[in-house]
């Protein structure tokens, strides 16, 4: 009987060739995502230092009305920055979200692939040995067949 050959295998592929680019597609999502939470941080230590310089210059009494307003809109910024900041990396846990659901699906259908592809290969091995059984039982009974007259 002819080797085990499976009718979708082209299929197969492409749908693993799907989840290797889903794979991928989530790692730049999470170094993205990685990258994004690191300025937030660093956003967040420039707030703190906006903050104490507008306390360090109200605190001062030396400073000119001037002065306290450049730190207040300084402060205001950096508040800012930060906001958008936030807002940056809630997009990109989203984005993670998203890249995590499509690899799901793809590895899902992938093995549902390999899952047909495994029992398709067994089918084909017991029609195989099936086969087998039946040429090894003609043997048999023409050898019985033949000791026997």
């Amino acid at each position: 009987m002819t080797s085990f050959r499976f009718p979708l295998e082209r299929l197969r592929a492409l749908r693993e060739r799907g989840e290797d680019l889903a794979k991928q597609e989530l790692a730049g999502a999470l170094h993205r995502q990685a990258r994004c939470a690191e300025r937030l941080r660093a956003m967040g230590d420039e707030v703190v230092g906006a903050f104490a310089t507008q306390r360090a210059a109200a605190a001062g009494g030396s400073s000119s009305a001037a002065d306290l307003l450049a730190a207040q809109a300084y402060l205001e910024r950096v508040e800012q920055a930060h906001e958008a900041g936030q807002l940056d990396l809630d997009r990109h846990d989203a984005e993670v979200g998203a890249r995590t659901d499509a690899l799901r699906d793809a590895a899902r259908q992938r093995q549902a692939l390999e899952r047909l592809k495994e029992r398709r290969r067994a089918d084909h091995e017991r029609a195989v040995a099936r086969a087998e059984g039946a040429v090894l039982d003609e043997i048999a009974l023409t050898q019985h067949r033949r000791s026997a007259s």
